[in-house]
């Protein structure tokens, strides 16, 4: 049971922000109309200073998350992933080299017994496909990540190629139900509603085979 636990209270979470949308007329709260007007006056600078913020968040360890999803809410399904995409890139990279060139010993002090500890060697080995790995399969603390690869052997171009296609796949899902959320308020079912659920459920489905393939003797 544990195992759909993830899936599950996201539904519930979707199921109730409808509920509450109707019951509470949450639309008139949050004015789509409004919104849109205050970007379209902030111009080019909207999204220059969504992907400069994004880009601070994995820095300062905020959760990217909410931030994902506030993409697709003010730019859409499509330049949504784009400004998404790109902010966390950036913001995984420069974690990266803050780590690499002047925060190593904070970062082996950080990860010193717990299961990243090992992870230097470990990229020895497997190189680009443990990049690949932990940004496909999200079982892993994004943000402590980006620091952590920083003191591997790992090098720059690698990590940000293959962290920008890897991270792809959940953007788009969490980007385009973000895209939805006017909808939900309104308590209306999208096709971009649906669209993401499918897909955020889909990422977590393949998380639950590969773990129980890996279990597997």
């Amino acid at each position: 049971m544990k195992k759909f636990l993830k899936p599950l209270l996201f539904l519930v979470f979707a199921g109730g922000l409808i509920l509450l949308s109707r019951h509470f007329n949450l639309a008139a709260l949050l004015n789509e109309e409004a919104l849109h007007a205050l970007l379209d006056k902030a111009g080019v600078w909207a999204p220059f200073f969504f992907v400069l913020f994004y880009a601070l968040a994995p820095v300062l360890f905020l959760p990217g998350l909410p931030i994902t999803l506030a993409a697709g809410l003010l730019f859409g399904p499509v330049w949504g992933v784009v400004y998404a995409i790109i902010g966390a890139t950036i913001g995984a990279t420069l974690s990266f080299l803050l780590a690499r060139y002047f925060l190593r010993d904070w970062v082996k002090a950080k990860l010193a017994g717990t299961r990243f500890a090992t992870l230097y060697e470990t990229s020895a080995a497997q190189g680009w496909k443990l990049v690949a790995f932990t940004r496909l399969v999200p079982l892993f603390p994004f943000n402590l990540l980006n620091y952590a690869f920083g003191i591997t052997a790992i090098g720059l171009p690698v990590y940000i190629i293959v962290s920008f296609f890897c991270m792809l796949p959940a953007c788009i899902a969490y980007v385009v139900f973000g895209s939805s959320l006017f909808d939900l308020l309104q308590g209306q079912i999208s096709p971009a509603f649906l669209i993401g659920v499918f897909l955020i459920i889909g990422l977590n489905v393949g998380v639950l085979i590969y773990k129980k393939k890996r279990s597997k003797p």
